[in-house]
């Protein structure tokens, strides 16, 4: 399959990770099956499908906060030597990771970084209101850089723990006038779906700066969306295709959009001009 459109991935990992024994397996397993460990092999990947752009950010998925930083130095190599690429460096709110924070914050402005990537699926929380006084100054150390060197802040949201939707709109409400907040996953499942999509709607209405994209969107998620977007006249330039390859699967995700019952203008904004917009320097 190749694409017959433009297209800027904005949401996908590259490096590799070791095998792990998730939940009660008795064998480590790599469940993603294949894994980019340079820009080499990525760049392979784009041009089997005929991917213009993308956004490389360290692979992850095993219990360990530090395990992503390993391969922040991959992600500048990367970015470095393609200019079809750009890259998020690993961050974390987490006090254990704060050198390694503070190490990866050294290389924002880096030739082709356009955006940090954190988590809290292993500990800790967006909400800025149940941070302590060591969490809110990691984290108001992260939004600050993202600030002054005019990067996104592309963080993973699910239905539930520390990167709940709601934990997430939280940190937007407090930081998305200042800085441009890309939540991936538009929530994640169905709890997730619903909790964000009039939300997100009204905060793009009210001048915040957040962006979301349909990785792991149910069918009726990517749906409402698109339909609330074309049905209100708000949000087409805040919607950003994503893969999150090899995690996600680029040609479902790609017929996710390509397939809705929405305008060509809207596709064309969502696989190519918002992102193109975005995360270029």
């Amino acid at each position: 399959m190749k694409v017959n459109r433009k297209v800027f991935d904005a949401h996908t990992h590259i490096g590799g990770i070791p095998a792990f024994k998730f939940y009660d397996l008795e064998e480590p397993v790599k469940p993603t099956v294949i894994e980019y460990p340079s820009s080499k092999e990525y760049i392979k990947h784009m041009d089997e499908y005929g991917i213009d752009r993308a956004m490389v950010i360290s692979n992850y998925g095993v219990p360990d906060s530090g395990q992503p930083f390993t391969l922040n130095p991959i992600v500048i190599d990367s970015v470095q030597e393609s200019d079809r690429l750009v890259g998020a460096l690993w961050v974390s709110g987490l006090a254990k990771d704060k050198e390694r924070t503070e190490e990866a914050l050294k290389h924002v402005k880096e030739n082709g970084i356009v955006a940090l990537k954190a988590t809290c699926l292993l500990g800790g929380t967006y909400n800025p209101n149940d941070w302590d006084d060591e969490a809110k100054g990691l984290w108001e150390g992260i939004v600050n850089s993202a600030e002054e060197n005019d990067l996104v802040l592309h963080i993973h949201t699910s239905p539930g723990g520390g990167s709940d939707i709601s934990n997430a709109l939280e940190l937007v409400k407090r930081y998305g006038k200042g800085v441009k907040i890309h939540l991936v996953h538009m929530g994640g499942f169905v709890s997730g779906h619903i909790k964000l999509v009039p939300k997100f709607i009204n905060l793009v209405k009210e001048g915040y700066q957040v962006y979301t994209d349909t990785t792991w969107a149910v069918g009726f998620g990517s749906r409402w969306l698109l339909s609330e977007i074309e049905g209100t006249g708000v949000g087409a330039d805040n919607v950003i295709f994503a893969s999150d390859t090899p995690w996600g699967d680029f040609p479902s995700e790609y017929w996710k959009v390509e397939g809705a019952k929405i305008s060509e203008e809207l596709k064309n904004k969502i696989f190519w001009e918002n992102a193109q917009r975005l995360y270029s320097k």
